[in-house]
């Protein structure tokens, strides 16, 4: 994901409401900076359709995965059990639970919780780019998620949560997808991290693909 993570603030001067939150004018111009900063070497067009959806973000403690560590996708030390799968040749419990529906330890983080923003965000980690090297171990995604999470929400006294999240589904324009990608991947992605109490949203987006391969 080096090279193709990135976020960026914007500030805002309209009140926001979460009901409203397509026509939110500030999704539309942070989606028009994104795809002109992005695909420069495309011809820029502007922007027909933008579709949205809220993010639950009640979650701020770590304890969310504390269901990982007791269920058999790790081992007492931390390290993530490897398997067989004849998809894909190196794979492992952590991600099987992650991606597939039918896994045995599917759901020992429950449905709405998988829906978090924590959670979501703690996935696309772990699934990383196209040509991903991944960790032996939990521990650097779990400190890495903790760490981006906390640059990214803002809270009051450790309990409520200012911060109102959105994730872009694919927006169109004249030619058809074009937002966050051209065609749809599940380390595509986008969200909006708005502020309503200081006016700020954060652009965080990833396009699937071949990162760097050194910093």
């Amino acid at each position: 994901m080096l090279g193709r993570l990135s976020a960026q603030t914007y500030s805002f001067d309209s009140n926001f409401h979460p009901y409203s939150c397509e026509t939110f004018a500030l999704v539309r111009r942070a989606l028009m900076l994104y795809y002109m900063y992005f695909a420069v070497k495309y011809e820029s067009r502007p922007v027909e359709s933008v579709s949205t959806n809220l993010v639950p973000c009640t979650k701020i403690s770590m304890e969310l995965f504390d269901p990982v560590y007791s269920c058999g996708i790790l081992r007492p030390s931390g390290h993530v059990v490897k398997c067989f799968h004849d998809v894909y040749p190196d794979y492992d419990e952590l991600r099987q639970m992650l991606q597939e529906e039918d896994s045995e330890h599917y759901y020992v983080v429950g449905r709405m919780e998988r829906e978090e923003f924590l959670f979501r965000l703690f996935k696309h980690l772990c699934l990383g780019g196209e040509l991903c090297q991944y960790e032996d171990t939990i521990d650097p995604y779990i400190s890495t998620t903790k760490k981006i999470y906390k640059d990214l929400i803002r809270k009051r006294r450790l309990i409520k949560l200012f911060s109102r999240i959105l994730v872009s589904s694919y927006s169109k324009d004249e030619s058809g997808q074009c937002f966050p990608g051209t065609r749809e991947e599940e380390q595509t992605f986008a969200y909006l991290i708005v502020d309503p109490v200081k006016r700020n949203v954060t652009l965080l987006y990833h396009i699937y693909g071949v990162g760097k391969m050194t910093l």
